[in-house]
């Protein structure tokens, strides 16, 4: 056994960018390849480095692709969609192309905030009592603290359970315009002091696991994460059968015996199609935390007809998303936001880019249910998905 590589370590007095060929060229002797793709990119190591990675040799790049116009809340845009799976892109664009002709959707986003939920360990009941009491008689005092050093954020409430000798507490927050969760985390550990502080109870893991963050979770399906969005849009029965060639009623079986009651038999937390598809696309292109695209599949298609026309929607309760920190400050992801025009750090861009996500999931899941009902689904993926 060779001896452990202290990456960190090599071309430490060197410049970014030299670091990184220096890593580059000690990996490809270690695993005995050339690495030509991975070594060429065009991201600023300078803006990465003690931000968004450690040890980086290169960048893995993945197509960008482009959708729309979508037209929603009676505005137009185009959606960069980072993919390497064919057939998506063009979907998207098809069920853009079925709501821009339609007169576009609606989208309704709430704020609800990014949580981070730590664990206390309390000698007992009595204990987790006083605690919880404390916590109701001291709102004031921990939106002050959270506040602390930090203008961006601001305690919205908390929300603790208690389970023998632990108390999960959900600390719910506003972060402006970022996705938050540094933020949030950082608060979150001086509300922990302050506890201990204040009444001698323990934080024995500041994520306990009631964020919820990164899991499938009821909790966020219910209560809401992030941001809450809903997106809607009315088709005329010509334009369905026109554009994305089957019928309402056709589609509609595949929305009660797909999205509902195949998740229902299986146990899935998302009753939908693909959310997570359209999620993961966005997100990479606009430099979200890829992570939470787990959250983003949660939710669910509904329709229903509306006289000979078809009404589709849909809902996701857990959408982490932002347009400052993260990876969003990155070349190609800062351009995937200005292709938005969100490029700019401005009041409620956070809540537009939950609008975009939430029009592109609403055109994406059009496009596929129409695919199934229409029987074209594998057609597609062997012309786009095989180059055939």
């Amino acid at each position: 056994m060779g001896k452990r590589v202290k990456w960190r370590e090599i071309g430490k007095r060197e410049s970014a960018v030299e670091r990184v060929r220096l890593r580059q060229e000690k990996l490809e002797k270690l695993v005995r390849k050339k690495l030509m793709n991975i070594g060429c990119f065009s991201l600023d190591p300078k803006k990465i480095e003690g931000k968004n990675l450690e040890n980086m040799v290169g960048c893995t790049q993945v197509p960008l692709g482009i959708a729309g116009p979508l037209r929603i809340n009676k505005r137009d845009c185009y959606l960069p969609l980072a993919t390497t799976e064919g057939a998506l892109v063009a979907s998207v664009n098809r069920g853009c192309k079925a709501i821009y002709e339609s007169g576009g959707g609606s989208v309704m986003v709430e704020n609800i905030g990014a949580t981070r939920g730590p664990v206390f360990k309390v000698k007992g009941l009595r204990e987790a009592r006083r605690l919880v009491k404390w916590l109701e008689k001291n709102e004031s005092r921990l939106k002050r603290e959270a506040k602390r050093g930090e203008k961006h954020i601001e305690l919205l409430r908390t929300a603790p359970k208690v389970v023998g000798r632990n108390v999960y507490v959900r600390f719910c927050f506003e972060t402006d315009e970022a996705m938050g969760m540094n933020m949030v985390t950082i608060a979150s550990e001086k509300l922990a002091r302050l506890i201990k502080k204040s009444l001698g109870v323990e934080c024995v893991s500041l994520s306990g696991n009631y964020c919820v963050d990164k899991k499938p979770s009821w909790l966020n399906f219910i209560e809401g994460r992030g941001k809450q969005v809903w997106a809607e849009v009315v088709i005329k029965e010509k334009r369905v059968r026109e554009v994305l060639g089957t019928t309402p009623a056709r589609m509609l079986e595949v929305v009660r015996d797909k999205q509902w009651l195949g998740s229902i038999m299986s146990g899935s937390m998302g009753f939908n199609g693909h959310f997570a598809n359209v999620v993961a696309a966005m997100f990479l292109a606009t430099g979200q935390d890829m992570a939470q695209v787990v959250e983003g599949s949660l939710g669910v298609t509904t329709g229903e007809l509306e006289g000979k026309d078809l009404y589709f929607s849909v809902y996701l309760p857990s959408l982490m998303v932002g347009i400052v920190g993260g990876g969003t400050d990155l070349g190609t992801q800062k351009e995937g936001l200005g292709i938005l025009g969100l490029d700019e750090i401005k009041k409620g861009g956070a809540l537009r880019l939950a609008e975009v996500v939430g029009g592109a999931v609403l055109a994406g899941e059009l496009s596929l249910t129409a695919a199934l009902a229409s029987g074209d689904l594998a057609k597609a993926h062997k012309r786009l998905g095989r180059g055939k």
